[in-house]
């Protein structure tokens, strides 16, 4: 009895250590699909791809902020505005714009000495960082389509369900209806963006904005080309890149599905340009 008893102590503590081994690999990931219904997968931490002299990884330790909400009180979706200047506003709770994120990561790469914002984007161009939930924006005339959402001071958007608001409105007269699909998989481009100086070019975030989908190794993913160079990401995170060169870069990212093709939708492919310069 007492040989029995210790070869299931030992059988148990070596189950334990595999376990909290295991832990050091991977993290455990909860995601909710679009029709509600929770996956749990396994994905490792910190992956480094390496290609061509670039580093691509996703890291995952920025303050969460999951209380944090953002709610859209103008334009009202569906409107039709005159045309000039329109008017956008916020109602904001558990989150504070102006405020500096506490994380490394405010050392490490680029980020706004001016705090937490708001990122705005309409038609899936540049966004504009807002740091008053209250601001005028020129916007052209015809149909258009605004995201926004919260975003730390280094630009890391937050990626739960209350953090963002999706609507279309118009301005002026347009000659069609506005049909985008709210309810389709979308993508939208956030970072990298425009020009990095000195230690800023040390370190690039790479970060976008997924509406009705999600990624996964089985699933949707992301095809992010950098400089003609490949890389795959299965995982919706903010993800650094290292190595590259001084001047003209350019990043295209393309919303997959598991077969490999672009999930149809106007903004799943896109192609930016940023710049890099020595201090």
């Amino acid at each position: 009895m007492k040989k029995h008893y210790s070869l299931f102590l030992a059988g148990s503590f070596m189950l334990a250590f595999s376990a909290c081994d295991s832990t050091k690999q991977t993290t455990t990931e909860t995601t909710t699909t679009p029709n509600g219904a929770e996956t749990v997968a396994q994905q490792p931490i910190n992956e480094v791809m390496e290609k061509n002299g670039l580093k691509v990884y996703s890291f995952d330790d920025s303050p969460k902020f999951a209380e944090a909400a953002l709610k859209m009180v103008e334009p009202a979706g569906g409107s039709t505005l005159p045309s000039g200047a329109v008017q956008f506003r916020y109602e904001l709770t558990n989150f504070k714009l102006t405020e500096m994120t506490g994380h490394d990561h405010s050392k490490e790469m680029a980020n706004s000495m001016q705090g937490q914002h708001i990122h705005n984007i309409v038609d899936n161009e540049p966004y504009t960082a807002h740091y008053e939930t209250s601001f005028t924006k020129d916007v052209k005339a015809g149909n258009h389509v605004v995201l926004s959402f919260l975003s730390r001071s280094y630009h890391e958007s937050l990626k739960h369900k209350s953090a963002y608001e999706l609507r279309t409105f118009s301005v002026g007269k347009p000659k069609e209806a506005n049909n985008f699909d709210l309810k389709a998989p979308h993508m939208f481009y956030s970072r990298p963006k425009g020009e990095y100086v000195g230690n800023d070019t040390k370190k690039i975030m790479l970060d976008f904005y997924l509406v009705n989908t999600d990624l996964s190794p089985e699933g949707n993913k992301v095809r992010a080309t950098i400089n003609g160079t490949e890389f795959m990401l299965d995982r919706w995170l903010p993800y650094s890149i290292e190595g590259l060169p001084m001047g003209e870069n350019k990043i295209k990212l393309e919303l997959l599905d598991n077969a490999g093709n672009v999930i149809p939708g106007p903004y799943n492919t896109v192609e930016r340009t940023i710049t890099l310069k020595a201090a």
